[in-house]
């Protein structure tokens, strides 16, 4: 799906002419991006593009400038009031939509001194208000999907990196989301801790899981993702089919990505 203006309620996530500067540093640049129900959206391209800022916008931890983001249909954030004068949502109203948004980062953000069954349990407890015994229930099935069943009772310190990362998709799942998003949730693990975690995350795609992925790893992205985003300095330079991405870019700022990608030994022909 490439129609950047869509507005259905059937989109999970759309994204209309969305800004985004710090001081005088633009970063986000007018981004349209729709996201089609168990879509599943790679986003690339070199560091400082704006791919990380555009991920924090769209559950609104980064507040936005211009432009609007619905999850649902619904706009999250930034609503308009009497005037055209737009005002932000109130914490209440903003918290209830986030629900429906799980975000897993590069860095776990684990309890140290909660086990594994207590992280997960933690917000579908204390935020959605579920019985306890149901909250575990829930946690221990999520433990079970991404490969930790029986670590229940494991610090985050006695896990390797590969499984709290692998504990904070449980962890993000147990609140039941609509839509997951993935901020480079592999590059600060060994390498060979990398496949653990991608292998949980094809389980989600092929569950029918509304995902938008920013990553470095590009096997993953022509062989998982739906479709694939080329950002470059806050704006979407190049869209499209994974496969048609990776062996014929349209765009020269996208031919040189690759061609940088492929002299430092990143062979994305592995996906094939």
């Amino acid at each position: 799906m490439t129609g950047a203006l869509a507005s259905s309620a059937d989109m999970p996530v759309v994204i209309r002419r969305l800004w985004k500067s710090f001081g005088s540093n633009e970063v986000l640049k007018g981004i349209s991006l729709s996201v089609e129900r168990g879509e599943v959206v790679a986003i690339i391209g070199p560091s400082g593009s704006g791919k990380s800022t555009l991920l924090q916008c769209i559950n609104f931890m980064e507040p936005f400038d211009e432009g609007d983001v619905l999850i649902d249909g619904r706009p999250i954030g930034l609503i308009h009031s009497t005037g055209g004068i737009r005002r932000r949502m109130s914490e209440r109203d903003l918290n209830k939509l986030r629900r429906e948004i799980g975000i897993v980062f590069q860095q776990y953000n684990l309890f140290p001194h909660l086990t594994v069954l207590a992280n997960i349990i933690e917000a579908p407890v204390h935020v959605l208000g579920l019985p306890r015994a149901e909250a575990i229930e829930r946690a221990r099935f999520q433990l079970r999907k991404v490969g930790l069943h029986g670590k229940e009772d494991a610090f985050p310190g006695e896990l390797s990196g590969g499984q709290q990362q692998r504990v904070a998709i449980a962890r993000a799942l147990a609140m039941q989301p609509k839509v997951m998003l993935f901020d480079e949730v592999t590059s600060a693990l060994d390498p060979e801790l990398v496949g653990e975690v991608l292998a949980s995350m094809r389980l989600l795609a092929e569950e029918g899981m509304t995902m938008i992925v920013v990553t470095h790893e590009m096997a993953f992205a022509r062989e998982v993702a739906d479709r694939v985003i080329f950002m470059d300095g806050g704006m979407i330079v190049e869209s499209g089919d994974p496969r048609e991405f990776f062996s014929n870019p349209q765009h020269e700022r996208s031919k040189a990505f690759l061609k940088r990608l492929l002299s430092h030994g990143d062979d994305t022909q592995d996906a094939a």
